[in-house]
């Protein structure tokens, strides 16, 4: 196995095992629906840590299709592992943004399959409360964009004659 085929699974397992350990301290030392102040003021009113559960998509989308969204992470999950293997040589930012969604789905995977919601406890407002997993996939998404839009064939627009 060739490094660059490792990657993907080292990268997934920084994630899961971030996320997890997250997750898993929120729950032991933070009641669910509270919020645990880290930083002192003014720094405070931009990032708290809170425990809350979540069934829907990131960020608390569709907080009814909690099952969808477990199939939805098995499948991406499958696809991610089988489409990986057929990126091409020199492709570290794909690989690096593939590695970030894969960790994230699978890290809210467990929690889905374990509690029946997903645990998030990271606050920055105005966003949302999200996790690890969540920034991850936001991230991982947001990098293929990048690499998707700089390395598309540029056209010339065309200008209508004067």
């Amino acid at each position: 196995m060739k490094v660059r085929d490792l990657v993907l699974f080292v990268i997934a397992l920084i994630v899961l095992g971030a996320d997890q350990v997250s997750k898993a301290w929120a729950i032991e030392n933070i009641p669910l629906g509270t919020i645990y102040p880290i930083l002192p003021p003014p720094l405070g009113d931009w990032f708290v840590l809170t425990h809350i559960k979540n069934s829907g998509a990131a960020f608390g989308l569709f907080p009814q299709l909690g099952l969808v969204f477990t199939f939805v992470a098995l499948i991406v999950s499958f696809v991610i592992v089988a489409y990986y293997r057929s990126i091409p040589e020199g492709q570290w930012l794909v690989r690096f943004s593939l590695g970030l969604q894969l960790g994230g789905a699978i890290g809210n995977l467990i929690d889905r399959l374990r509690f029946g919601a997903v645990t998030d406890l990271l606050y920055v407002p105005p966003f949302p409360v999200f996790n690890i997993a969540d920034a991850s996939i936001v991230t991982g998404v947001g990098l293929l964009m990048f690499h998707l839009w700089r390395t598309s064939p540029k056209t010339p627009v065309a200008t209508p004659d004067a």
